[in-house]
């Protein structure tokens, strides 16, 4: 299960969203936007201070960038 907490007006999470949209990956979407307690308790959580933020079951794997890694390397078609 992928997790994603964004915020409406984040170019980043339009990106993370898309990529995974395209490639047929189903995920959660957490909008933080209005509910900044929300925000805070998914950056301690998983400390990582910026949306999105992008967790593969337990294990955030960071943003956007990290996650276009994944797509560049094989890795995130391998852990799917």
């Amino acid at each position: 299960m992928i997790t994603i907490y964004t915020t409406r007006a984040c170019p980043h999470c339009l990106r993370a969203k898309d990529l995974l949209r395209r490639k047929g990956i189903s995920f959660q979407e957490v909008d933080v936007t209005e509910d900044r307690g929300k925000r805070e308790e998914a950056e301690k959580r998983y400390g990582w201070m910026t949306v999105p933020i992008i967790v593969m079951g337990d294990k955030c794997i960071g943003g956007v960038d990290e996650l276009y890694r994944m797509e560049r390397s094989g890795e995130l078609d391998r852990y799917l």
